[in-house]
């Protein structure tokens, strides 16, 4: 039996596959995230690194920007982000420094993730903010978008 926890987590990742599919759209890599605060999403981010050629532009980052400029703080003490990927090292690194509360990805991220997988940059003691993490929720769906996503860009490669 779910929690009330699990199930939350469950409403907001689905959210979050919800912005990866508006970055698929846009022929992104299907990254999507929602950041949470009192229940109530107060950003929301898809990657855009090909659409704005901008290195920085993930979907954590896009989230984080717009939930500060939410809460008119940098400061994110009180809010969950619920991401589709394990974040990268350098969303690891604006999730410290933002102080945001708790992390919540789907697909686990073999080449990049910080939070576990590769390392955990979220637990690393020497850092002034502590975040605990939940993965894997919802991961058959998370990484089925990621793998069928690259299956056709591999396909459309080949045919080129």
């Amino acid at each position: 039996m779910e929690t009330r926890k699990q199930k939350e987590d469950i409403f907001y990742m689905k959210e979050a596959i919800r912005e990866a599919k508006k970055a698929e759209a846009l022929k992104e890599v299907p990254i999507g995230a929602v950041i949470v605060k009192d229940g109530e999403i107060i950003a929301r981010g898809f990657n855009q690194r090909e659409s704005n050629q901008q290195a920085t532009a993930h979907a954590e980052m896009i989230a984080i920007e717009q939930a500060c400029q939410s809460e008119s703080s940098w400061r994110l003490e009180d809010c969950t982000l619920y991401v589709t990927l394990e974040p990268c090292p350098m969303c690891a690194g604006a999730i410290v420094q933002s102080r945001i509360a708790r992390v919540v990805f789907g697909a686990s991220d073999e080449k990049a993730g910080c939070c576990g997988t590769i390392m955990n940059l979220l637990d690393e003691p020497r850092f002034n903010h502590y975040c605990p993490v939940t993965g894997g929720i919802l991961a058959e769906e998370t990484g089925e978008l990621l793998t069928t996503f690259f299956k056709a860009l591999r396909k459309k490669k080949k045919k080129k």
